[in-house]
Formats: C-alpha cells, sequence, structure tokens
C-alpha cells in the first residue's frame, strides 16, 4: 500500500489540465502511441467539440522511481462551476490535489473554490504553473498570488507546460515525495466508497470505487450498504485506459465492479459496498447529497416517447448523478419531467446528451429557480414550477434564494461588472485588491436574476477576463409576481414565469414582441397577451392571413363585396372557437435569449 497514490487535479476553466493529464499519461505509458490523441481522458464527443471537461475520469498509471514501482491513481476534473459536484466526489477519492494555475490568467475564481474544497478534504495541494511555453507569461506575478493564496514558498511551485511535456518528471516526483499514501486497514471488513458510476448497455452497470478498509475479491458477494442490495462481484479491476480485469483489490486501490445490476435506482454514487458475511460497522462519510439550482421541465415532442424519454433520463442520471427529476403534467406539452439541474450549462448539455445518446427530440421549458411560498394560514409550501403557486389572495409573502456571489477581475472592468450586479438585484459586499490590478468583488444575489444570460454578459463585459463563482447563502422574502402568457386568451403554462414585481412590465412586453415575431400566422387572428393575475400589461397581434375572397368581383355594386367579406368573417369567427395556436419549440427557447 506504501507505493500507492490517489490525486485528482483541480484547476479554473480552460487552464490546461485535460492537456498536462495526457502528458502524464504519455511520460508514464498508461496509454500507448496509437491512442494518444488531444485530451484523452475526454471521451465524449461534447467535450472534444467545446474543449470542456464534463465527467470526472479516473486512469491508473505506473512509474517506476528510485527502483521502485509505484501504482498513480489520477482523477480528472472538470473546472466549469456548473459541474463543481463532480469535483467534490473526486476529492473524497484522493490523498492529494496538483492545483494547476494558467501562468499567463492567474488565480480564477474556480481555481480558489475547488482549493477550499480540497483543503476541507485535508488533501496535500501541489502548485503547479502551467503554459510556461507561452510568449505573455507573468511567472513571478503569478506565484505570488498561489503564495498568498497556498501558502507556500516559490521553490514548491512547479513551473510546467501541458503543451511541450516541461515540468513533467518533477509533477510525478512531487507527487511520489509528497503526497501521502493512503491509510487504511487491509484486514478490517471491506468499506469501499463509490464515486461514480456509468451504464454499459451490454454488461449493466459498471460503478467505480475506492477501498478505505478491507480487500476484495473476484466471485466475492458483497452488498451496497444504503439500498442494501446483494450481488456477487463478476468482474473487479483496476482503470487504465481501457478497463483491466484483476483477481483481488486491497486496501487503498481505486477500481471498478461489474456485478450485472440493470436497475439505475440501485447504485446511489456515495454509497458503500461492503461484503454480505462480514460487514462493516458504518458507511463511509462521503459527499452530501447534490442540490439543484435551477429547475426547467423537459418533454417529448411525441407524447408516445413518454416512457423512452424515463428511461433515458435514468441511463443519463448514472453518468451523472447530479440530475434529479420526477414527473409532472402541463396542459400545453401533455407528460413530462421536472429536471433539476446545477446550472444553465449544465442543462444545455443534458438537452444535448439526450438528442445525442438516446436520440430523444425534447422541448425544455423556462429554467426557473425553487422559491419558498408562505401562504395565509401559515404554511410554508416549496415551489419549483410558477404552474403550482397558489392564487394570490392565499399568499402571504414569498422567499427566493439568495448566493453570495464571487467575482474577479482586472481593475480595469471594476465599474461596468458593479452596475451589471446592481442591475441584477445585487449588493455589494466586498471588494479586495488582489494585486495592483486584479480586484476580487463580492455580492449577495437573487439566484433566479443569474440563471439566464449573467455568465454571457460577465464575460463580454470584462473581454473574458473575470471569472466568476458562487455558493447559495439562503432564502430572503422578495416581492415577486406570476407572469402569465395567453394566446387568444388560453394561458400557455410552460411559458409562466416567476418574476420580480420591478421587472415584470418590461419582460412581458419583450416576451410577448418575440412571441409575436415566431408564431406562425394562422387564418385568424392571434392575441398575444402578458398578464399578472388579472391584469392585461402588454400585449401583440399575430395578424391573420386573409384569402381575397373579392377578387373575382370586379366591377358591380360594393354590396357585393362586403356581403363575400360578412360571410368570410363569419367563417374566421368560428374558426377562432375552434382553432389552436401553435407553439414551435423556438418559442420556448428563444424567451432564455431575452437580453
Amino acid at each position: 500500500m506504501k507505493n500507492i497514490r490517489n490525486f485528482c487535479i483541480i484547476a479554473h476553466i480552460d487552464h490546461g489540465k485535460s492537456t498536462l493529464a495526457d502528458r502524464l499519461l504519455e511520460y508514464t505509458g498508461a496509454v500507448s502511441q496509437r491512442d494518444l490523441q488531444a485530451q484523452v481522458l475526454d471521451d465524449m464527443d461534447l467535450e472534444r467539440e467545446r474543449g470542456i471537461t464534463i465527467k470526472s475520469h479516473a486512469i491508473q498509471m505506473r512509474y517506476k522511481y528510485g527502483g521502485e514501482e509505484y501504482i498513480l491513481n489520477l482523477i480528472d476534473t472538470p473546472g466549469h462551476v456548473d459541474f463543481s459536484y463532480e469535483v467534490s466526489r473526486s476529492i473524497a477519492a484522493c490523498e492529494g490535489a496538483l492545483l494547476i494555475v494558467d501562468a499567463t490568467q492567474g488565480i480564477q475564481a474556480q481555481t480558489i473554490s475547488n482549493l477550499y474544497l480540497a483543503l476541507e478534504n485535508n488533501l496535500e495541494i501541489i502548485p503547479v504553473l502551467n503554459k510556461m511555453d507561452l510568449d505573455n507569461i507573468m511567472p513571478e506575478e503569478v506565484k505570488d498570488q498561489i503564495s498568498d493564496l497556498v501558502g507556500c514558498p516559490h521553490e514548491d511551485i512547479i513551473a510546467a507546460s501541458g503543451k511541450t511535456g516541461m515540468g513533467v518528471e518533477e509533477i510525478l516526483e512531487a507527487i511520489i515525495k509528497r503526497i501521502p499514501a493512503p491509510k487504511g486497514d487491509a484486514e478490517q471488513p471491506l468499506q469501499a466508497l463509490i464515486f461514480d458510476s456509468v451504464f454499459n448497455p451490454f454488461r449493466g452497470i459498471i460503478s467505480y470505487f475506492r477501498i478505505m478498509n478491507g480487500g476484495m475479491k473476484k466471485g466475492d458477494k458483497v452488498k451496497f450498504f444504503h439500498t442494501g442490495k446483494e450481488y456477487v462481484a463478476d468482474e473487479i479491476g483496476v482503470l487504465g485506459f481501457k478497463p483491466i480485469p484483476t483477481d483481488s483489490l486491497s486496501a487503498g486501490n481505486v477500481g471498478y465492479i461489474i456485478s450485472g445490476i440493470k436497475t439505475s435506482a440501485e447504485v446511489k454514487v456515495g454509497d458503500t459496498i461492503t461484503h454480505v458475511e462480514r460487514p462493516c460497522d458504518k458507511a463511509v462519510e462521503g459527499f452530501e447529497n447534490v442540490k439543484p439550482m435551477v429547475f426547467a421541465g423537459v418533454y417529448p415532442v411525441t407524447p408516445d416517447d413518454y416512457e423512452e424519454l424515463r428511461a433515458s433520463i435514468e441511463k443519463l442520471q448514472l453518468n451523472d448523478a447530479s440530475l434529479t427529476f420526477e414527473p409532472e403534467s402541463s396542459v400545453a406539452l401533455g407528460f413530462g419531467f421536472r429536471c433539476g439541474f446545477l446550472g444553465l450549462l449544465h442543462m444545455e448539455i443534458i438537452q444535448e446528451r439526450l438528442e445525442r445518446e438516446f436520440n430523444m427530440d425534447v422541448i425544455t421549458t423556462v429554467p426557473n429557480v425553487p422559491y419558498k411560498v408562505t401562504t395565509t394560514k401559515g404554511e410554508v409550501l416549496d415551489i419549483y414550477n410558477p404552474s403550482g403557486l397558489p392564487a394570490p389572495n392565499y399568499v402571504d409573502h414569498i422567499d427566493e434564494p439568495y448566493i453570495h456571489a464571487q467575482i474577479i477581475t482586472k481593475a480595469d472592468y471594476v465599474g461596468p461588472i458593479i452596475k451589471l450586479c446592481i442591475d441584477k438585484r445585487g449588493t455589494l459586499l466586498n471588494q479586495v485588491y488582489l494585486t495592483t490590478d486584479r480586484t476580487e468583488l463580492s455580492f449577495e444575489m437573487p439566484l433566479s436574476e443569474i440563471v439566464f444570460d449573467f455568465y454571457d454578459r460577465l464575460k463580454s463585459i470584462s473581454r473574458g477576463y473575470a471569472s466568476f463563482d458562487y455558493y447559495p447563502s439562503g432564502f430572503k422574502p422578495s416581492k415577486l409576481v406570476k407572469l402569465e402568457i395567453l394566446l387568444n386568451g388560453d394561458t400557455v403554462d410552460a411559458l409562466s414565469t416567476l418574476i420580480h414585481a420591478d421587472n415584470a412590465y418590461a419582460f412581458g412586453r419583450r416576451m410577448c414582441e418575440k412571441l409575436k415575431e415566431l408564431i406562425p400566422r394562422q387564418q385568424f387572428d392571434i392575441a398575444i397577451q402578458a398578464a399578472i393575475g388579472a391584469k392585461i400589461i402588454a400585449r401583440e397581434t399575430v395578424k391573420a392571413v386573409r384569402k381575397d375572397v373579392t377578387a373575382k368581383c370586379y366591377g358591380g355594386d360594393i354590396t357585393r363585396k362586403r356581403k363575400l367579406l360578412e360571410k368570410q368573417k363569419e367563417g374566421k369567427k368560428r374558426m377562432r372557437q375552434v382553432g389552436n395556436v401553435e407553439v414551435p419549440q423556438s418559442a420556448f427557447l428563444a424567451v432564455l435569449k431575452l437580453d
């Protein structure tokens, strides 16, 4: 066990952790030259196209140092704030972390929050200064920032480049020397933490685990602590570039187990595996349950696909434990699911994965955040969907979730960023100069204001320099109203939103204008109205497509034309009573793009 090292890589988005992981794998020969490609651990097409890591990946390397062979288990983690749950799971399975900082950009918000996560779990931190091959680096300045943050001398910081392979040997040496070997007792009952799982259509569910105590052999009867279900370990092994089956694994190791599990509900990430005959006393203290930040309805385009959509979401949930869902129905869209996501990028990724991996065409409704509603009787209700809101005369007050936001930016952009946050109902709590031209701003803001376009606008205001991170800070009372969209007098529940009273009028106007562009013209007028309760605050009309019925009346009296037009009017009236308006999918998505 003294020759095992478990470590993960943490960094902000685009600081080059996947590229550096490639160099480590290449240097230790964990991946053959034939299989080598850029971002070798990012195996989803989506990850390669967008150049982001969505999923944590584990892989084992072997490295000879000082005449002994060491086993290094690496877990690569995502950098985007929406996937911080993945990072917390990886950290729970490790003893050390490589903290990677871009030498051209310095420390950014996600670097700090991931570092705090690692320190809370008592991990040994190895700071690495990456991208040292570029021309516009500021090594001394960034080293000062790292020293202030981690509290280490300059000589402990390793200069490296993921592109050229500079510093890879020093990193491997530091992993062996600085990161402690895993603690654990091979004689105790088996205790293994599940930190990830994937679905394989041929073999069922594959669970990845880290053994804390005890050991496991192929063919052992094991059970999952929380669900209490028992299985036989058909195959166990270590995670090379391809899974490598072995006969036994002991404490401190990271591996996988295949036991023919078919139903996704039986595997919970964070659960503990133990033996049936000699179970452990208590489960491993893992990571807490995930709390979704954004909720949206996901509906199949054709109602017959409902069961298929359920199966697809369940399989996706295995690969992504931070996705939550429950069934719901809508008048406009039929049966579907209310899904909880960690943020808008997460929601976009899930929607794309449903389309790519499962060929599911889905409609997504306007995303919203969870609210707490106190009724006049004193009951507190959790509302995830505006249509679940009680009538206004029964509502005493509504509390909305607030977040504590940290923004790190260059000093030149402080003014516009403060204006953006105050426009989004934020309160400036603190402003600290980290260096002469880098500032950390702390805001308290309503979560609902950052859900739509906040991140994009922040990036464009700061020309990509500002970095953003947030965590929930509780609920506060707020003056919210329910804004409904009516088409020909019928409410479209999929378009209704809860919004702050001050922004409702402008938002309602823009919504009506946008829908007027997107809803195709019918044979009758369509009235698009935005309403708060019984009060209409905005209206647009999509004009009818008319057939020229008077074309054949050349010459003659006006009354003949009038008679035909009256006849046409009667038909249109009847049509309006029975005609229903089709809302295209682009209309649901356009609401998200309202700037």
